[in-house]
């Protein structure tokens, strides 16, 4: 039996919406509904949270960013994983209930890591971004690499762990405990997410 460390989480954290960005992680079907090819369980629990954060997101004017997972046919990752979210086809559509908004950004990624390829940082610095909000799935895999990534590049994270979703409770854990721990990273719930 591994215990767990506690991981401090803060019932609030006030975020200036001008100098933050939200980040959807790969809300897609083929991970959040449960016909989706490489479902995950606990990603339905989400989408209300996630929705809630994207309403007082876009009220208090924060950049929203989503990613999407995006490959082709012959992609070497599916040695690693099941066939999933192949581009253009409905396993890689944003979920409706998150559909993004005109003029939100959507950056599609070749691997787990939202920066990896993408204008991410480069877009995030345009907007004069320190803080990034991450939510989305998977917790271990996706949603931590972006996260890490963004502290790598010295953005303060902030993961909202009911707005995250992983395979399994003890993969949760372990990437909030490196969220927390490794990156710095604030952990929180939706509702303790103020923009101000």
């Amino acid at each position: 039996m591994v215990e767990v460390p506690e991981i401090p989480k803060q019932a609030e954290v006030v975020l200036p919406a001008a100098e933050t960005a939200l980040i959807v992680v790969d809300m897609q079907n083929d991970f959040v509904e449960p016909e989706g090819t490489l479902f995950v369980p606990e990603a339905p629990k989400t989408v209300p949270a996630i929705r809630r954060l994207l309403e007082k997101a876009r009220e208090a004017g924060v950049k929203v960013v989503y990613t999407q997972d995006w490959h082709p046919d012959n992609d070497p990752e599916f040695d690693i994983w099941p066939r999933h979210v192949v581009q253009g086809t409905w396993g890689a559509q944003i979920v409706d209930e998150l559909k993004p908004l005109p003029g939100e950004t959507v950056l599609q990624k070749a691997r787990y890591d939202g920066f990896y390829g993408t204008q991410l940082d480069h877009l995030l610095r345009l907007w004069g971004i320190k803080n990034v909000v991450v939510v989305g799935t998977v917790a271990n895999i996706c949603v931590l690499h972006t996260a890490g990534s963004a502290a790598l590049r010295w953005y303060n994270v902030v993961l909202p762990e009911d707005g995250t979703s992983a395979l399994t409770p003890f993969d949760l854990e372990s990437a909030l405990r490196q969220i927390s721990f490794l990156y710095q990273g604030k952990i929180t719930t939706v509702d303790g997410v103020k923009f101000v």
